[in-house]
């Protein structure tokens, strides 16, 4: 990985688990990351959102 990349957990905006990492480069993507993801444990696809 290079100096700009990171890795980001994503988690569910209903149940707030954390479900998902991700590698995100914040040199060209400085806003946090919104993905509609399954989550297990709500059994749908939900969106997931960038946490620390």
């Amino acid at each position: 990985m290079g100096d700009n990349t990171v890795v980001v957990t994503l988690a569910c905006d209903e149940c707030k688990r954390r479900n998902y990492s991700t590698i995100k480069n914040k040199q060209t993507h400085r806003e946090k990351i919104e993905l509609k993801k399954y989550c297990k444990w709500c059994r749908r696809h939900i969106l997931h959102k960038e946490t620390k």
